[in-house]
């Protein structure tokens, strides 16, 4: 009985670690990105991936009850543990949801950048008729 409580103590405590440790992978690689340096940004993903995979098994085999005679009284150790994985899983969120922003916003800014150079001499298309073309160049952030 107390091996089961245990053991599952045990994955909680490397549930808690992967969800900061991603954390830090999600930080690295926005700070990847600003500084545009790819090799770190691949690292991270990796990381991630990698943190992620873990993670995912670590959540299947939680959520799996102990056996009804297994299972120990929760102590306020326990009830502390939860609330550290709930805040840490939020804090994962909050980043994640920037995480998405700077990708999202810098996709957007990679694909004006793809626009603006489409032409070797700085004219775009214009629709057709009598008026002058001019040379544009903007951006928008």
């Amino acid at each position: 009985m107390a091996a089961g409580v245990q053991d599952r103590n045990e994955r909680a405590v490397e549930y808690l670690h992967l969800l900061r440790t991603l954390a830090l992978e999600l930080e690295k690689a926005m700070k990847a990105i600003v500084q545009n340096c790819q090799p770190e940004f691949e690292d991270s993903v990796s990381n991630q991936q990698m943190l992620s995979s873990r993670l995912r098994v670590l959540a299947d085999e939680l959520c799996v009850p102990l056996e009804a005679g297994n299972s120990a009284p929760r102590t306020p150790r326990d009830d502390d543990r939860m609330r550290e994985i709930v805040d840490a899983t939020e804090a994962l969120q909050k980043l994640n949801r920037r995480y998405a922003a700077l990708l999202k916003y810098s996709s957007r800014s990679v694909a004006l950048m793809v626009s603006l150079f489409a032409s070797l001499n700085g004219q775009f298309p214009e629709a057709s008729g009598s008026r002058p073309k001019y040379q544009t160049w903007s951006c928008r952030m």
